[in-house]
């Protein structure tokens, strides 16, 4: 049977949710880290452009396209850290994936949930090459939507075992604690960001507040330590102190994207970093040794979502976890639009 081209596979969050626990958490993200590991192994076939962002007072509106050639995906994604006082998500997120040879939707997918399983799962995967080796504490400074996902990402890839826990909101991480109870993980509350990072070999800073910060200071951060930082990402918004990225060798996903919306916003232009895809193929070194400072100025890349609507997209076959949407306009005959809104005129009419 040949397949309607009008009907696109629709992902929804109860779609979604049901796909993520049918694999599980932790498989999910080991899988989707993979699609992006591989990915970023072909990057030169990846059309590459930083997103297009409208920015306002409250918060952002950001398209991600990219294309291998085959296949074109983009996220529609926004970011309003106001959003948790009225009771919303501060990033919600939806993607589509098509086919480059007749420009048609193959998939169309929920990606709020997706979003936090890539960040994590890109979060960990940098980690792998990067982060001291054998690390097994971590630290996640900010434990709002993202820190579970994050806290079991670095578990799966990494194994780590301990994660310390601290966020300015005590509620925060009380949520955390609860839902990484029976994870496997060793958790511990901490009242402060220096509490938090004591002893740690990785930590991670997620936070929301759109605006410039000082999450991590220059004398809480010792040598050989990976920093993952994972908030900000919009002109004006960082967690670092500035004297940290000038002991720390950085590693970005692109550059261009990068320098407007990452910590090394506040670093001159000709500062040097290294993009990761380099470090993943063996083109350029990852760790240099054990006593480096790495940082991970992760901003999210249109690739990564690339990859996640791809391995959804795998991950469907033979499940009950998407609808067929009737999306796409497709007549009998191509040139008769007009035709079928009239044929579908006369249906209706003697229709009881």
């Amino acid at each position: 049977m040949i397949p309607k081209l009008n009907i696109v596979p629709f992902v929804s969050v109860d779609h979604m949710m049901s796909l993520v626990l049918a694999k599980g958490v932790e498989r999910f993200t080991v899988e989707l880290a993979g699609y992006i590991e591989e990915d970023f192994r072909r990057w030169d076939m990846f059309d590459k452009t930083p997103r297009v962002a409208s920015h306002s007072a409250e918060g952002v509106i950001e398209l991600m396209p990219t294309s291998d050639g085959t296949h074109y995906g983009f996220k529609y994604v926004n970011g309003h850290p106001k959003n948790t006082r009225e009771g919303r998500q501060t990033v919600t997120a939806f993607g589509v994936l098509s086919d480059v040879g007749n420009g048609y939707p193959v998939l169309l997918s929920e990606m709020t949930i997706l979003t936090a399983l890539r960040t994590a799962a890109m979060s960990a995967l940098a980690a792998r090459y990067l982060a001291p080796k054998g690390s097994r504490a971590m630290a996640i400074i900010g434990n709002g939507a993202q820190c579970e996902f994050q806290a079991l990402a670095f578990k799966a890839l990494l194994g780590i075992e301990s994660v310390r826990l601290f966020d300015i909101d005590p509620e925060a991480t009380k949520k955390a604690m609860t839902n990484l109870a029976g994870s496997g993980l060793t958790l511990e509350p901490c009242t402060s960001a220096e509490a938090a990072v004591q002893g740690v070999d990785i930590i991670t800073t997620v936070t929301a507040d759109k605006q410039n910060a000082t999450i991590l200071t220059d004398n809480m951060i010792g040598s050989g330590v990976h920093i993952n930082a994972v908030g900000g990402d919009c002109p004006g918004k960082t967690e670092l102190h500035r004297d940290i990225l000038l002991r720390a060798g950085i590693f970005v996903e692109f550059e261009p994207q990068t320098r407007i919306e990452g910590e090394i916003q506040q670093l001159p232009a000709e500062h040097s970093v290294q993009e990761l895809w380099k470090v993943i193929r063996g083109e350029a070194p990852g760790r240099a040794d054990s006593h480096q400072i790495t940082l991970f100025d992760s901003v999210g890349f249109a690739v990564e979502d690339f990859s996640a609507l791809r391995y959804v997209r795998d991950s469907l076959t033979d499940t009950a976890f998407s609808t067929d949407l009737d999306l796409l306009a497709d007549p009998d005959e191509p040139r008769d639009l007009f035709g079928m809104l009239l044929r579908h005129q006369k249906v209706a009419a003697a229709a009881p």
